[in-house]
């Protein structure tokens, strides 16, 4: 049943009417949701001017068996009760499933109410395909989608008579972006409609003659098929080919003139305007019924292909003939068996990418097919319960001037910026989206519209490269910015690069550790290589900090803590004594080591082996008698545990320092113990000491990272 816009149709003149209608073969309960969601919407359909009524798009999707959730939000998806009924006053009365379809029904709605700004930007074959993309992936119920096709067509049928420029505009994106998103769904009933409706706006002068060349309403053209079939068929049965099926069906008008103007030919040198299809067990049943066609019906000269002896390249196997019909009329007769038609439905032939002569996505196919599946199983609903995300390691946002761009999931502006052009990431200095400034470590939505901030001058940071820190998702967002430092002069990623490394030590409290070390751990001959990598960010702060850790030999024999202080216990598991087994171990306080910190063992008289720190200065004066009881210590393979460290921030003070600080901890889950603050009010300053428990130096060093970013923040060291 085809339901436009109109006010004849008598299922839904009434409330009782259109209840009764759409809680046909449901239970009482769902009788009931419907009924409440029916006169929800009732009071409001009089205000439906320039957008469908709802009470059309869910008989619509009720004549394609979809389920009540589906059939409700459709109803309250609409326009105009949108701001009658928020959502959550839809979660009380319906509950949470149908108030997340209404929800995300609405918002497709409210996004393609856009159709001038984003119907620009479809020109492109690429942008067209990205587009059709968005729209099966921005949804986390695929239901959603099919609502918002029914209201696509249902929109169609409104504008069909109306001669503006935004009904060809609406029809036009119907025809790159809905129409074959409903072909990859499989829902050939609404790709006809969108599209036969769309070519009617777009095209009505082509429309209306191929109409009048047909010489026939559509009914008229599937009495004919019907009739045929019959005889067809009769013929099968005289032949004793009981096991057999033949199907058929006239092609619509949209599909007419593009294989008019595919093939650049007339209306009258078509011959598969009306196509039937016969099924048959086996290859030698196939010819038994080419033989059986040919002598019924005069063969149209050249119109004979054995797809079946000489199978296309993708697969394809079948008899294809054309012949005289009844009344002179062409008749395009498909013969194949039941396992081609499967492979030609199933397999590569059938394909949505192949169809469309696009590149095919193996994840959102396998979506695809199991929705499919569901639409040819379901008797009472269409795909109850069904909710997945499609693409979802994709974002897609659009420009100021609505051309969508395709970003990795978790993308941030800074990305978005860098995949526009090189240019605009280097001089990016903030962004809008959607038009409220947000931070360039922000990540993007679906839907998102995004503005870039510039300078003038471009003048990327060193922090853009930092993993830890979320500037930047995209590899290749990075690998543009580290170009840029590349490329900038010697002599600067010289000096950039002594800053960075003496700033990095120091803040790593290992200012002692041997540079020449550091040189060939990261394999560099000389230092001013070294320095220079570091300033074009070649080496990363993470590669100095492993570096460090890796360097074996301690900077300063370690003494025994005093017995004042306190020590912690720590598996012996996670620490090698060398040559001893099996021995207590304990973390001094006064360095508090965490892995893999370079590491040195004093033996104590009564409490075991103490760690220490290889920097450790707490006794610089060991009495040269105590020395002889240091003893080599490693990290063993699993240290788990967690370990106390003492952190040090000054920064300049300003009303919510400490809660941005905590904040960060908190977001980076460590595990804080002790927090102690001192202002000092007449140099505006302030100083922070910040116990926490981490389990490793990566640890440390990122959450270091993340407090140095924020704003008034001038130090962030490790304190002994």
């Amino acid at each position: 049943m085809k339901h436009t816009f109109s006010t004849d149709d008598s299922h839904l003149a009434s409330i009782e009417a259109t209840c009764s209608y759409l809680s046909e073969n449901c239970t009482r309960a769902q009788s009931l949701m419907i009924r409440r969601a029916v006169e929800c919407y009732w009071p409001f359909k009089s205000a439906v001017t320039h957008y469908p009524c709802a009470l059309y798009v869910a008989a619509q999707l009720k004549s394609m068996r979809a389920d009540v959730p589906t059939l409700v939000a459709a109803l309250l998806g609409d326009d105009v009760l949108g701001r009658e009924l928020p959502v959550e006053e839809v979660r009380t009365k319906f509950g949470q499933e149908i108030a997340e379809l209404t929800r995300q029904v609405r918002w497709l709605n409210q996004l393609s109410m856009k159709d001038a700004a984003i119907a620009g930007s479809v020109g492109s074959k690429d942008q067209a395909e990205m587009l059709r993309r968005m729209l099966l992936s921005m949804v986390e119920d695929i239901r959603v989608v099919l609502v918002k096709l029914a209201y696509r067509t249902q929109r169609l049928y409104m504008l069909v008579k109306a001669d503006t420029r935004n009904a060809h505009d609406v029809a036009s994106e119907t025809l790159t972006i809905y129409a074959p998103v409903a072909n990859r769904l499989g829902l050939g009933q609404l790709k006809w409609e969108l599209e036969d409706v769309a070519f009617r706006i777009v095209e009505p002068h082509a429309y209306k003659r191929i109409a009048s060349a047909l010489e026939e309403n559509r009914a008229d053209r599937e009495n004919y098929i019907r009739t045929f079939v019959a005889d067809l068929e009769q013929r099968l049965i005289d032949l004793e080919l009981s096991a057999h099926s033949v199907l058929g069906r006239p092609k619509h008008i949209f599909s007419i003139w593009k294989k008019m103007r595919s093939k650049r030919i007339e209306f009258n040198d078509l011959f598969d305007v009306r196509a039937v299809r016969v099924l048959v067990n086996d290859v030698t049943e196939c010819y038994a019924v080419l033989g059986a066609v040919h002598n019924a019906w005069q063969p149209i000269r050249n119109e004979f292909d054995d797809y079946i002896a000489n199978p296309k390249s993708n697969g394809y196997k079948s008899l294809h003939t054309a012949v005289i019909g009844p009344s002179g009329k062409a008749v395009e007769v498909q013969i194949r068996t039941h396992d081609m038609d499967d492979e030609a439905e199933n397999g590569a032939a059938a394909h949505w990418a192949y169809k469309e002569n696009s590149a095919a996505d193996a994840a959102m196919q396998r979506n695809i097919d199991t929705l499919k599946q569901l639409l040819e199983d379901s008797d009472e609903q269409l795909i109850e319960g069904f909710t997945q995300q499609l693409d979802a390691d994709r974002v897609y946002v659009f420009t100021p001037n609505g051309e969508v761009i395709d970003l990795v999931k978790g993308a941030t502006p800074l990305d978005f910026a860098y995949h526009v052009h090189s240019e605009i990431g280097h001089r990016c200095r903030g962004a809008k989206v959607n038009g409220s400034i947000v931070s360039l470590t922000s990540a993007l939505q679906n839907g998102d519209r995004i503005e870039i901030l510039t300078t003038r001058e471009p003048a990327p940071s060193r922090d853009w490269l930092n993993k830890s820190l979320g500037y930047l998702k995209s590899s290749r967002a990075r690998g543009k910015v580290r170009a840029w430092f590349n490329a900038q002069d010697h002599a600067q990623h010289l000096h950039d690069g002594r800053v960075i490394l003496d700033r990095e030590l120091k803040r790593l409290k290992a200012t002692g550790t041997s540079l020449e070390k550091i040189t060939r751990r990261l394999r560099f001959d000389k230092q001013n290589d070294l320095f220079v990598a570091i300033g074009r960010n070649d080496v990363t702060l993470a590669q100095i900090a492993g570096a460090v850790d890796h360097i074996s030999e301690p900077a300063i024999k370690l003494p025994e803590t005093t017995e004042q202080q306190k020590q912690r216990h720590y598996s012996s598991d996670a620490i090698n004594v060398r040559g001893v087994g099996n021995l207590l171990t304990n973390l001094a306080v006064c360095c508090q080591p965490v892995p893999y910190d370079a590491i040195v063992g004093f033996i104590t008289k009564s409490k075991g082996v103490t760690v220490h720190r290889a920097d450790c200065l707490n006794m610089l004066n060991l009495p040269e008698l105590d020395q002889e009881r240091l003893i080599e210590v490693e990290w063993g393979g699993d240290a788990t545990e967690k370990f106390q460290v003492d952190i040090h921030i000054i920064a300049y003070d300003r009303v919510g320092l400490l809660r941005d600080v905590s904040t960060v901890m908190a977001n980076n889950k460590a595990d804080v113990i002790a927090v102690n603050t001192l202002s000092d009010t007449s140099e505006q300053t302030a100083e922070m000491k910040i116990s926490v428990l981490v389990t490793n130096m990566s640890e440390l060093t990122q959450l270091m990272d993340r407090v140095r970013q924020l704003r008034n923040v001038t130090s962030v060291e490790r304190q002994l």
